[in-house]
């Protein structure tokens, strides 16, 4: 399985707790729209003409782009890159940008996934985080998104200052009410250079408060698991067929291409990352210049990305795998340090057919599943 993320830096106005890369300001999207086109041909060998599978829009705000627009860079990959027939094509997008009309003509496009970023159905969250949309807005697009697409995600965050039990519930419920299919839920965190940030540190707004977080990720397991969903990665609940595929190739090592400015890339042992900034990414395109750094992964950093992405899904840590591809000593080391997580519920042995014993995080473990990762992770060699 091989992937090509497309990265689309622009967005209406800044959430104020997203760090991730972009800009309020559309005037130079014809020419990140040239640059992304280029990049995706100049790196068209670099898969090796590995089959691509999944094809995801992120950013920024995709749905921020004109139907034209899409198709453009949709065809841009069939025409460079061996696309399968089923591929999951991926397009994120906020409530107020899908218009009635709007998802009708998505519909006809080969997108066949949407991953809608409604965060809260409450107005006063979404004030509290800048969201550009109302909690309206986001029934209305899920009532007419549904009507025309059978696989769609949203995104939810909890541990929101304010919100109580009561209105996570009332999240969940109107979730399910609409039979989304697939729920990705995140704890507000509070990331350095953001406004939450800021408006923390002067008194502004309340911290975030972890133990509530707990509580709502408890409950989100609880309500998910009634309902047949799957938790099968910490922040991502899916009915049978309908996991993240393009989201499960990075938890599994798999190939892919990063399109676009701040995109990374995982290829074997090899990972790139293109410039956080859009002016130098365009000027680089423009002239036939890839604007990338790269980095070749050693063992340690292969084996510690496997305990991190492993511990967070159901697929977790298989011993056979740890001992073929970095030795007896590294399998050694990882069982002494695993004993304690072990033995205090966090951590267990499952036992599974021609890939021998799994660790896994339990229930009770899977909160902290990055900081047990954290401190399996091997330093030296």
């Amino acid at each position: 399985m091989a992937g090509i993320y497309l990265h689309i830096p622009f967005c209406k106005q800044a959430c104020y707790y997203c760090d991730f890369h972009f800009s309020t300001s559309l005037k130079r999207k014809e020419e990140m729209l040239v640059a992304l086109k280029r990049e995706l041909v100049l790196r068209k060998d670099e898969l090796n003409t590995e089959p691509i599978e999944t094809i995801y829009f992120g950013g920024g705000t995709p749905s921020l782009l004109t139907i034209d627009e899409l198709r453009m860079l949709i065809d841009t990959v069939y025409e460079n890159y061996e696309v399968v027939k089923d591929a999951e094509i991926t397009l994120e997008a906020n409530p107020d940008d899908l218009t009635s009309k709007k998802i009708k003509e998505l519909a006809k496009l080969p997108i066949n996934r949407l991953s809608i970023g409604i965060q809260s159905f409450f107005d006063d969250d979404l004030k509290f985080m800048n969201r550009a949309h109302s909690a309206e807005e986001s029934k209305k697009c899920l009532t007419e998104a549904t009507r025309h697409f059978d696989n769609i995600t949203i995104d939810l965050i909890y541990g929101v200052p304010n919100m109580n039990n009561k209105k996570w519930l009332s999240n969940l419920k109107q979730a399910f009410d609409f039979n989304i299919p697939h729920i990705s839920a995140y704890a507000l965190t509070v990331e350095e250079k953001t406004v939450l940030y800021k408006l923390i540190e002067k008194g502004k707004v309340p911290p975030v408060d972890e133990n509530l977080a707990l509580e709502h990720y408890n409950m989100l397991v609880e309500e998910t698991e009634k309902r047949d969903y799957i938790n099968y990665e910490i922040s991502n609940f899916g009915k049978l067929a309908y996991f993240s595929r393009h989201n499960i190739s990075y938890w599994l090592g798999y190939n892919y291409l990063g399109i676009g400015p701040s995109a990374h890339s995982f290829t074997g042992f090899e990972r790139s990352w293109n410039v956080s900034n859009n002016t130098k990414y365009i000027k680089a395109l423009l002239a036939d210049e890839l604007p990338s750094e790269k980095e070749q992964l050693t063992e340690i950093n292969r084996y510690n990305e496997y305990i991190m992405t492993g511990l967070r899904t159901i697929w977790g840590v298989s011993f056979q795998k740890i001992e073929k591809e970095f030795g007896a000593m590294y399998l050694e080391e990882l069982k002494k340090g695993a004993e304690r997580y072990i033995k205090s519920g966090l951590l267990e042995l499952e036992p599974r057919s021609f890939s021998g014993d799994i660790l896994v995080t339990t229930k009770k473990g899977k909160f902290l599943a990055d900081g047990i990762a954290s401190d399996l992770f091997k330093i030296t060699s």
